[in-house]
């Protein structure tokens, strides 16, 4: 009883210690609020109210629906410009595409023949010009399809495909963007928050302060991983409510609780590691190149921005020791598909273990480098 008491005070401190820390503060109202809206709704990926400008020199009833073709979100309304307005247009970076409608192009195309249409891109703008150049070319074609076949009488296709998506029905970024800016930040957030508070107690000379109290390396470990945990806990839960419930709009399948549970675990995991990290790290320096060279790849092969299919057999099969991999897993069970605990029990034992390990680890070497000050 007496030891659960010191973890409690030192755990005590170190949230007195924060709450006095502006820039960690600030950090974490940006980190759980506007770094994950602009994540969601600023996906560089993401083809969002493209500036297109059209010439039309066939004032035709196809080069009017190709124009009708192009609207929000994924471009701007298009805008008519003249031949020799093209390249200062394009010089002056007003549009980023500009879609060239040849005079005769449907009397061609209903002859038989085959014109073609031109498409002047702004590859400076790379992300754009990459994703827009294939967007406008299908809606294209699937009007000009659609209107040769009415003009020709073309027979039907023997296979309709039925597209249907499951879970995100409109396909909106923001859905899958939001909950996993929420999963990578609470894995960034714990690594961070904990590491900080070691290397902050051992810039201010604290750490020899607890040395001479009747508290051991575990009471102190525990500590830290406990008060780090619920401030990153208490944040992702305001976060996934009114941020991305509220703000962004997205829908929440599953049981919350059990995706704090499952962040609980992860937190248990992510602290500890932090603590690991500080403990190999001389500065708080130090500790920023470690946090990068650790999360980077934590995150970017969790599954969290690609499917771990994707992901070379080797290195996916490697990611199995990392907590974010189960973590990201569990979370889409969870908050996307609404999956129960019948479903999402393996990762929770995998997060478990996964963090007895590094716990375990993380203790014998802070046992290790308490002895050496």
């Amino acid at each position: 009883m007496a030891s659960l008491l010191r973890i409690y005070r030192l755990g005590v401190k170190e949230l007195w210690s924060l709450w006095r820390d502006p820039i960690m503060l600030a950090l974490i109202v940006w980190t759980f609020s506007m770094a994950i809206w602009i994540a969601a709704t600023a996906r560089p990926d993401t083809l969002t109210h493209a500036a297109l400008a059209i010439v039309d020199e066939d004032q035709s009833q196809l080069s009017m629906r190709l124009r009708l073709a192009f609207a929000p979100p994924q471009f701007n309304p298009p805008v008519l410009l003249t031949h020799d307005q093209i390249d200062p247009a394009l010089d002056a970076g007003r549009y980023t595409f500009v879609l060239v409608i040849p005079a005769g192009f449907q009397r061609k195309l209903l002859a038989g023949r085959q014109p073609a249409l031109q498409l002047n891109v702004d590859a400076t703008r790379m992300s754009q010009a990459f994703t827009g150049s294939s967007y406008i070319g299908q809606i294209a074609q699937g009007e000009i399809a659609e209107f040769t076949q009415r003009y020709r009488g073309a027979a039907a296709q023997p296979v309709e495909l039925a597209l249907r998506a499951r879970f995100n029905p409109a396909l909106s970024e923001r859905w899958f963007g939001g909950v996993m800016e929420l999963v990578n930040n609470v894995t960034m957030l714990s690594v961070i928050l904990a590491g900080a508070a070691l290397i902050r107690e051992r810039e201010h000379g604290t750490v020899e302060h607890l040395l001479v109290m009747p508290v051991t390396p575990l009471e102190i470990l525990l500590a830290k991983v406990w008060s780090m945990g619920a401030v990153v806990l208490l944040a992702a839960l305001l976060s996934l409510t009114f941020v991305v419930r509220g703000a962004l709009g997205v829908p929440i399948e599953g049981s919350v609780a059990l995706f704090l549970a499952g962040t609980l675990l992860h937190l248990f995991a992510t602290t500890s590691l932090g603590v690991l990290m500080a403990t190999l790290a001389r500065s708080m320096p130090q500790f920023g190149l470690l946090v990068i060279l650790v999360l980077l790849p934590l995150e970017m092969l969790s599954g969290a921005t690609t499917p771990r299919e994707s992901i070379p057999f080797g290195v996916r099969e490697l990611m199995q020791l990392a907590p974010t991999t189960h973590y990201v897993e569990l979370a889409q069970a969870v908050l996307y598909r609404g999956a129960g605990l019948d479903i999402v029990w393996r990762p929770l034992v995998a997060l478990g273990a996964i963090g007895a390990a590094l716990f375990g680890l993380t203790l014998v070497r802070f046992r290790r480098a308490m002895a050496a000050l």
